[in-house]
């Protein structure tokens, strides 16, 4: 089994793998459960630094690995967020183990010393047309809320962005 294409992101000549592709690659590795646990709060004692152990389980066996994120580790957007990203990078970190990726994940990066490639990363996800599947989505949830959509000026990002409105509102409904 091997980690399909589009969860390869080249950075300047580099390549990381998404978490999205080592959680596909997981569950072809019949991934059985992935639990994590916050070791350390952020706090003005510890530099704001979030700790997270995250545990995957599959037939084969059990892998453990940990993941931290602080202010200094992430972009500006993510602060307020630390510990979801501490989770994350845990669980890319554990799910690289069980799936024997050696190739670090984007997730995994840190902010000070790949800020243009995440800058450029970001920058083209920005630019990106929205996938199929966005379209479909959106599509289902106009006719469902029975609001117009102009479908020429999206992009990726504000496809999921447009999404996520139109979810709430149907939950609302």
């Amino acid at each position: 089994m091997n980690i399909n294409e589009k969860f390869i992101i080249n950075l300047q000549g580099k390549s990381y793998v998404t978490y999205e592709g080592l959680l596909d690659l997981a569950h072809q590795k019949n991934l059985r459960s992935i639990e994590v646990e916050l070791i350390q709060i952020p706090t003005n004692e510890n530099n704001m630094t979030a700790i997270c152990k995250a545990t995957a389980k599959t037939d084969n066996g059990i892998y453990t690995d940990l993941g931290d994120a602080n202010p200094q580790s992430v972009n500006s957007t993510i602060v307020p967020h630390l510990i979801r990203m501490a989770s994350t990078r845990a669980k890319a970190r554990v799910l690289r183990d069980l799936t024997n990726v050696g190739m670090t994940s984007i997730e995994e990066l840190s902010l000070e010393d790949t800020t243009n490639e995440r800058e450029e990363y970001y920058s083209t996800q920005q630019l990106e047309p929205p996938t199929k599947r966005q379209l479909e989505t959106i599509k289902k949830l106009s006719e469902e809320l029975n609001t117009p959509i102009d479908y020429e000026n999206l992009t990726k990002k504000t496809a999921g962005n447009l999404i996520s409105r139109m979810l709430g509102e149907v939950k609302k409904t």
